[in-house]
Protein backbone atom coordinates (compact mmCIF):
# COMPACT_ATOMS: atom_id res chain seq x y z
CA UNK A 1 0.00 0.00 0.00
CA UNK A 2 2.88 2.48 0.69
CA UNK A 3 4.54 1.71 -2.62
CA UNK A 4 1.34 2.42 -4.26
CA UNK A 5 0.58 5.41 -2.29
CA UNK A 6 4.26 6.38 -3.29
CA UNK A 7 3.29 6.23 -6.92
CA UNK A 8 -0.13 7.70 -7.29
CA UNK A 9 1.55 10.60 -5.23
CA UNK A 10 4.72 11.01 -7.90
CA UNK A 11 2.25 10.94 -10.90
CA UNK A 12 -0.53 13.16 -8.69
CA UNK A 13 2.49 14.95 -8.04
CA UNK A 14 3.58 15.60 -11.82
CA UNK A 15 0.07 16.53 -13.03
CA UNK A 16 0.08 19.32 -10.36
CA UNK A 17 3.55 20.32 -11.44
CA UNK A 18 2.36 20.78 -14.98
CA UNK A 19 -0.80 22.63 -14.05
CA UNK A 20 1.19 25.11 -11.69
CA UNK A 21 3.30 25.76 -15.07
CA UNK A 22 0.62 26.85 -16.99
CA UNK A 23 -1.57 28.54 -14.11
CA UNK A 24 0.33 28.97 -10.93
CA UNK A 25 -2.91 28.63 -9.14
CA UNK A 26 -3.06 28.07 -5.00
CA UNK A 27 -5.38 25.02 -3.43
CA UNK A 28 -7.85 25.19 -0.83
CA UNK A 29 -5.61 24.76 2.22
CA UNK A 30 -3.42 28.13 0.75
CA UNK A 31 -0.21 26.51 -0.36
CA UNK A 32 0.58 27.13 -3.75
CA UNK A 33 0.39 24.00 -6.21
CA UNK A 34 3.89 24.64 -6.97
CA UNK A 35 5.05 23.32 -3.66
CA UNK A 36 3.40 19.85 -4.15
CA UNK A 37 6.71 18.33 -3.94
CA UNK A 38 6.54 14.37 -2.96
CA UNK A 39 3.07 14.78 -1.11
CA UNK A 40 0.83 14.12 -4.43
CA UNK A 41 -2.01 16.54 -2.44
CA UNK A 42 -2.11 13.95 0.63
CA UNK A 43 -3.91 14.88 3.73
CA UNK A 44 -2.62 14.46 7.17
CA UNK A 45 -4.58 14.43 10.27
CA UNK A 46 -3.26 16.06 13.30
CA UNK A 47 -4.99 15.55 16.46
CA UNK A 48 -3.83 18.09 19.30
CA UNK A 49 -4.98 17.77 22.86
CA UNK A 50 -6.60 20.95 24.19
CA UNK A 51 -6.56 24.81 22.77
CA UNK A 52 -7.07 25.55 26.49
CA UNK A 53 -2.84 25.42 26.49
CA UNK A 54 -1.05 28.04 24.43
CA UNK A 55 1.30 25.92 23.77
CA UNK A 56 -0.39 23.24 22.01
CA UNK A 57 -2.21 25.78 19.75
CA UNK A 58 1.35 26.58 18.60
CA UNK A 59 2.11 23.13 17.86
CA UNK A 60 -1.13 22.95 15.89
CA UNK A 61 -0.55 26.11 14.01
CA UNK A 62 3.12 25.28 13.21
CA UNK A 63 2.53 21.56 12.15
CA UNK A 64 0.19 22.87 10.12
CA UNK A 65 2.46 25.14 8.69
CA UNK A 66 4.84 22.79 7.88
CA UNK A 67 2.85 20.08 6.10
CA UNK A 68 1.51 22.81 3.58
CA UNK A 69 4.95 23.82 2.62
CA UNK A 70 5.74 20.60 1.96
CA UNK A 71 2.06 20.78 -0.47
CA UNK A 72 0.12 18.53 2.08
CA UNK A 73 -3.43 19.09 3.43
CA UNK A 74 -4.42 19.09 6.70
CA UNK A 75 -7.10 18.63 9.42
CA UNK A 76 -6.66 19.76 12.29
CA UNK A 77 -8.20 19.03 15.46
CA UNK A 78 -8.49 19.68 19.05
CA UNK A 79 -9.46 17.05 22.08
CA UNK A 80 -10.33 19.05 24.32
CA UNK A 81 -8.63 16.95 27.17
CA UNK A 82 -11.55 14.35 26.72
CA UNK A 83 -10.13 10.74 25.34
CA UNK A 84 -13.12 10.07 23.92
CA UNK A 85 -13.36 12.42 21.75
CA UNK A 86 -9.81 12.24 20.39
CA UNK A 87 -10.15 8.78 19.53
CA UNK A 88 -13.84 9.57 17.93
CA UNK A 89 -11.75 12.55 16.07
CA UNK A 90 -9.17 10.34 14.80
CA UNK A 91 -11.41 7.44 13.85
CA UNK A 92 -13.29 10.25 11.63
CA UNK A 93 -10.30 11.36 10.18
CA UNK A 94 -9.23 7.65 9.20
CA UNK A 95 -13.05 7.52 7.80
CA UNK A 96 -13.06 10.97 5.78
CA UNK A 97 -9.57 9.13 4.29
CA UNK A 98 -6.34 10.81 5.94
CA UNK A 99 -3.18 9.43 4.35
CA UNK A 100 -0.96 10.12 7.67
CA UNK A 101 -1.93 11.09 11.36
CA UNK A 102 0.07 13.27 13.58
CA UNK A 103 -1.26 12.72 17.27
CA UNK A 104 -0.73 14.03 20.60
CA UNK A 105 -2.23 12.00 22.77
CA UNK A 106 -4.75 13.15 25.84
CA UNK A 107 -4.90 9.59 27.41
CA UNK A 108 -1.72 7.87 25.81
CA UNK A 109 -2.82 4.13 26.70
CA UNK A 110 -6.51 4.69 25.09
CA UNK A 111 -5.64 4.65 21.09
CA UNK A 112 -4.57 1.03 21.04
CA UNK A 113 -8.28 0.11 19.10
CA UNK A 114 -8.27 3.42 17.17
CA UNK A 115 -4.57 3.14 15.71
CA UNK A 116 -5.32 -0.55 14.67
CA UNK A 117 -7.88 0.87 12.45
CA UNK A 118 -5.16 3.60 11.14
CA UNK A 119 -2.91 0.16 10.39
CA UNK A 120 -5.13 -1.61 8.45
CA UNK A 121 -6.05 1.34 6.21
CA UNK A 122 -2.07 1.63 5.76
CA UNK A 123 -1.85 5.05 7.66
CA UNK A 124 1.22 5.85 9.29
CA UNK A 125 1.27 7.40 12.63
CA UNK A 126 3.35 9.69 13.83
CA UNK A 127 3.21 9.87 18.23
CA UNK A 128 3.63 13.90 18.68
CA UNK A 129 5.78 14.92 21.97
CA UNK A 130 3.49 12.20 24.24
CA UNK A 131 4.61 9.07 23.53
CA UNK A 132 1.28 6.67 22.74
CA UNK A 133 1.80 3.66 24.81
CA UNK A 134 0.29 -0.27 24.24
CA UNK A 135 0.38 -0.31 20.35
CA UNK A 136 2.77 -1.60 17.61
CA UNK A 137 0.64 1.19 15.66
CA UNK A 138 3.08 4.03 15.95
CA UNK A 139 6.03 4.62 13.27
CA UNK A 140 7.58 7.03 14.96
CA UNK A 141 7.88 9.36 17.80
CA UNK A 142 8.83 13.27 17.59
CA UNK A 143 9.89 14.94 21.16
CA UNK A 144 12.35 16.66 23.16
CA UNK A 145 14.57 14.85 25.47
CA UNK A 146 11.92 14.96 28.44
CA UNK A 147 14.45 13.46 31.37
CA UNK A 148 16.75 16.26 30.39
CA UNK A 149 14.19 19.00 30.84
CA UNK A 150 13.62 17.59 34.27
CA UNK A 151 17.26 17.71 34.98
CA UNK A 152 17.08 21.24 34.35
CA UNK A 153 14.43 22.40 36.43
CA UNK A 154 15.92 20.50 39.18
CA UNK A 155 19.94 21.66 38.60
CA UNK A 156 18.21 25.54 38.54
CA UNK A 157 16.56 24.77 42.11
CA UNK A 158 19.94 23.88 43.38
CA UNK A 159 21.79 26.27 41.83
CA UNK A 160 19.25 28.98 42.62
CA UNK A 161 19.30 27.91 46.60
CA UNK A 162 23.40 27.63 46.29
CA UNK A 163 23.66 23.96 47.54
CA UNK A 164 26.74 23.60 45.49
CA UNK A 165 28.32 26.38 46.80
CA UNK A 166 28.12 24.95 49.95
CA UNK A 167 25.01 26.21 51.65
CA UNK A 168 23.18 23.38 53.18
CA UNK A 169 20.32 25.09 54.80
CA UNK A 170 17.88 23.40 55.16
CA UNK A 171 15.84 24.48 52.64
CA UNK A 172 11.96 23.54 51.95
CA UNK A 173 10.57 22.34 48.94
CA UNK A 174 7.46 21.09 47.35
CA UNK A 175 7.43 18.92 44.50
CA UNK A 176 4.71 18.72 41.23
CA UNK A 177 4.36 16.58 38.79
CA UNK A 178 2.28 16.00 35.05
CA UNK A 179 -0.40 14.19 34.54
CA UNK A 180 -0.57 10.43 35.45
CA UNK A 181 -1.82 9.89 32.14
CA UNK A 182 1.29 11.27 30.07
CA UNK A 183 3.96 9.19 29.41
CA UNK A 184 6.38 12.23 29.92
CA UNK A 185 5.54 12.85 33.14
CA UNK A 186 7.67 10.21 34.42
CA UNK A 187 10.74 11.16 32.04
CA UNK A 188 10.31 14.97 33.65
CA UNK A 189 9.51 13.83 36.96
CA UNK A 190 12.57 11.41 36.94
CA UNK A 191 15.39 13.66 35.36
CA UNK A 192 14.56 16.39 38.26
CA UNK A 193 15.01 13.81 41.02
CA UNK A 194 17.95 12.12 39.41
CA UNK A 195 19.15 15.92 40.76
CA UNK A 196 17.02 17.00 43.79
CA UNK A 197 17.17 13.27 45.54
CA UNK A 198 20.66 13.72 46.74
CA UNK A 199 20.01 16.27 48.38
CA UNK A 200 16.76 15.60 50.02
CA UNK A 201 18.53 12.29 51.38
CA UNK A 202 21.06 14.50 52.88
CA UNK A 203 18.72 16.52 54.45
CA UNK A 204 19.56 19.86 52.36
CA UNK A 205 16.41 19.77 50.82
CA UNK A 206 13.51 18.90 52.81
CA UNK A 207 9.73 17.89 51.87
CA UNK A 208 7.94 18.81 54.38
CA UNK A 209 4.47 17.63 53.12
CA UNK A 210 6.64 14.36 52.85
CA UNK A 211 4.87 13.73 49.06
CA UNK A 212 7.57 12.66 47.25
CA UNK A 213 6.52 9.80 45.29
CA UNK A 214 5.35 10.68 41.79
CA UNK A 215 1.78 8.91 42.37
CA UNK A 216 1.34 11.35 45.30
CA UNK A 217 2.41 14.91 43.27
CA UNK A 218 0.83 14.45 39.67
CA UNK A 219 -1.70 16.92 38.42
CA UNK A 220 -4.30 15.27 36.12
CA UNK A 221 -4.52 17.20 32.60
CA UNK A 222 -1.71 19.36 33.49
CA UNK A 223 -4.49 21.85 34.84
CA UNK A 224 -3.38 24.90 36.89
CA UNK A 225 -6.41 25.35 39.00
CA UNK A 226 -6.01 21.55 40.43
CA UNK A 227 -2.29 22.97 41.07
CA UNK A 228 -3.22 26.11 43.05
CA UNK A 229 -5.77 23.53 45.31
CA UNK A 230 -3.02 21.73 45.88
CA UNK A 231 -0.68 24.30 46.69
CA UNK A 232 -3.47 26.02 48.84
CA UNK A 233 -3.43 22.47 50.74
CA UNK A 234 0.30 22.66 51.45
CA UNK A 235 0.83 25.70 52.49
CA UNK A 236 -2.05 25.03 55.06
CA UNK A 237 -0.93 22.07 56.05
CA UNK A 238 2.95 22.10 56.35
CA UNK A 239 3.78 25.59 56.44
CA UNK A 240 1.71 27.53 58.62
CA UNK A 241 5.18 28.46 60.94
CA UNK A 242 7.67 28.03 57.78
CA UNK A 243 8.32 29.13 54.17
CA UNK A 244 8.48 27.15 51.24
CA UNK A 245 11.90 27.66 49.41
CA UNK A 246 11.34 25.92 45.87
CA UNK A 247 8.91 24.29 44.41
CA UNK A 248 9.45 22.23 41.55
CA UNK A 249 6.77 22.33 38.61
CA UNK A 250 7.03 20.59 35.39
CA UNK A 251 4.99 22.97 33.72
CA UNK A 252 4.16 26.88 33.04
CA UNK A 253 0.19 26.41 33.29
CA UNK A 254 0.79 24.75 36.45
CA UNK A 255 3.62 27.11 37.79
CA UNK A 256 0.95 29.93 37.29
CA UNK A 257 -1.72 28.12 39.70
CA UNK A 258 0.77 27.17 42.45
CA UNK A 259 2.40 30.86 42.33
CA UNK A 260 -1.60 32.31 42.49
CA UNK A 261 -1.78 30.24 45.70
CA UNK A 262 1.60 31.19 47.09
CA UNK A 263 0.62 35.21 46.13
CA UNK A 264 -2.76 34.22 47.99
CA UNK A 265 -0.60 33.32 51.14
CA UNK A 266 1.41 36.57 51.14
CA UNK A 267 4.69 35.55 49.31
CA UNK A 268 6.00 37.93 46.57
CA UNK A 269 6.48 40.66 49.01
CA UNK A 270 9.55 42.09 50.61
CA UNK A 271 9.12 40.46 53.97
CA UNK A 272 8.11 37.27 52.12
CA UNK A 273 9.72 36.54 48.70
CA UNK A 274 8.95 34.23 46.19
CA UNK A 275 10.59 30.62 45.97
CA UNK A 276 11.84 29.32 43.16
CA UNK A 277 9.41 28.11 40.69
CA UNK A 278 10.12 26.41 38.26
CA UNK A 279 7.92 25.43 34.54
CA UNK A 280 8.40 24.39 30.81
CA UNK A 281 7.24 25.42 27.54
CA UNK A 282 8.16 29.48 27.77
CA UNK A 283 4.60 30.32 27.00
CA UNK A 284 3.90 33.89 27.17
CA UNK A 285 2.38 34.38 30.41
CA UNK A 286 5.13 32.50 32.34
CA UNK A 287 7.77 34.63 30.40
CA UNK A 288 6.08 38.04 31.43
CA UNK A 289 5.98 36.04 35.12
CA UNK A 290 9.67 35.78 34.71
CA UNK A 291 10.13 39.19 33.63
CA UNK A 292 8.23 40.81 36.71
CA UNK A 293 9.96 38.70 39.29
CA UNK A 294 7.73 35.80 40.34
CA UNK A 295 7.90 33.07 37.86
CA UNK A 296 12.00 31.97 38.47
CA UNK A 297 12.32 29.63 35.34
CA UNK A 298 10.67 27.85 32.22
CA UNK A 299 12.48 24.84 29.91
CA UNK A 300 12.18 26.66 26.28
CA UNK A 301 11.30 23.63 23.96
CA UNK A 302 11.28 25.42 20.31
CA UNK A 303 8.14 23.97 19.00
CA UNK A 304 8.51 25.46 15.63
CA UNK A 305 11.42 22.44 15.61
CA UNK A 306 9.21 19.77 16.74
CA UNK A 307 6.76 20.76 13.89
CA UNK A 308 9.28 20.81 11.53
CA UNK A 309 10.79 17.12 12.77
CA UNK A 310 7.22 15.55 12.91
CA UNK A 311 6.40 16.85 9.06
CA UNK A 312 9.39 14.90 8.21
CA UNK A 313 8.63 12.23 9.65
CA UNK A 314 5.52 12.11 7.77
CA UNK A 315 6.87 12.56 4.75
CA UNK A 316 8.97 10.27 4.88
CA UNK A 317 6.51 8.05 5.82
CA UNK A 318 4.42 8.20 2.85
CA UNK A 319 7.11 8.48 0.32
CA UNK A 320 8.57 5.11 1.53
CA UNK A 321 11.67 6.92 3.14
CA UNK A 322 13.46 6.50 6.23
CA UNK A 323 13.42 9.69 8.71
CA UNK A 324 16.24 11.33 10.81
CA UNK A 325 16.34 9.71 14.23
CA UNK A 326 18.52 10.20 17.20
CA UNK A 327 17.20 7.74 19.49
CA UNK A 328 15.89 4.08 18.61
CA UNK A 329 16.72 2.70 21.56
CA UNK A 330 14.97 4.20 24.66
CA UNK A 331 11.15 4.99 24.09
CA UNK A 332 9.47 1.50 24.74
CA UNK A 333 6.10 1.96 24.85
CA UNK A 334 4.97 -1.73 26.44
CA UNK A 335 4.56 -3.26 22.34
CA UNK A 336 7.65 -1.92 20.64
CA UNK A 337 10.69 0.56 20.50
CA UNK A 338 9.75 3.35 18.56
CA UNK A 339 12.48 5.09 16.70
CA UNK A 340 12.31 8.49 17.86
CA UNK A 341 14.20 11.95 17.19
CA UNK A 342 14.48 14.35 20.21
CA UNK A 343 15.17 18.07 20.63
CA UNK A 344 16.80 19.83 22.93
CA UNK A 345 15.47 21.83 25.41
CA UNK A 346 16.98 25.00 26.85
CA UNK A 347 16.74 26.73 30.45
CA UNK A 348 15.48 29.89 30.71
CA UNK A 349 15.43 32.79 33.61
CA UNK A 350 15.56 36.59 33.37
CA UNK A 351 19.21 36.84 32.59
CA UNK A 352 18.82 35.03 28.97
CA UNK A 353 14.61 35.08 27.82
CA UNK A 354 16.66 37.50 25.58
CA UNK A 355 18.80 36.23 24.05
CA UNK A 356 16.98 32.85 23.91
CA UNK A 357 13.32 33.88 23.04
CA UNK A 358 13.72 37.57 21.59
CA UNK A 359 17.06 36.92 19.92
CA UNK A 360 15.90 33.46 18.53
CA UNK A 361 12.58 34.93 16.62
CA UNK A 362 10.42 32.87 18.85
CA UNK A 363 8.99 36.06 20.43
CA UNK A 364 9.07 39.88 19.97
CA UNK A 365 9.53 42.33 22.41
CA UNK A 366 6.33 43.57 22.28
CA UNK A 367 4.91 39.90 22.64
CA UNK A 368 6.26 40.36 26.14
CA UNK A 369 5.25 43.82 27.26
Amino acid sequence: MRNRRAALAAVASAASLALALTACGRNSEGGSEEDKGGSGGATVGVAMPTKSSERWISDGANVVKELKAKGYKTKLVYGEDDPDQQVSQIENMITQGVDALIVAAIDNKSLDNVLQQAKDADIPVISYDRLILGTENVDYYASFDNEKVGELQGTYIVDKLGLEDGKKGPFSIELFAGSNDDNNTKYFFQGAMNVLKPYVDKGELVVRSKQTALNQVTTLRWDGGTAQRRMDDLLTSSYRSARVDAVLSPYDGISIGILSALKSDGYGTKAKPMPVVTGQDAEVASVKSIITGEQTQTVYKDLRQLAKVASHMVDAALNDKEPELNDTKSYDNGAKVVPAFLLQPVSVDKDNYKKVLVDGGYYTENDLK
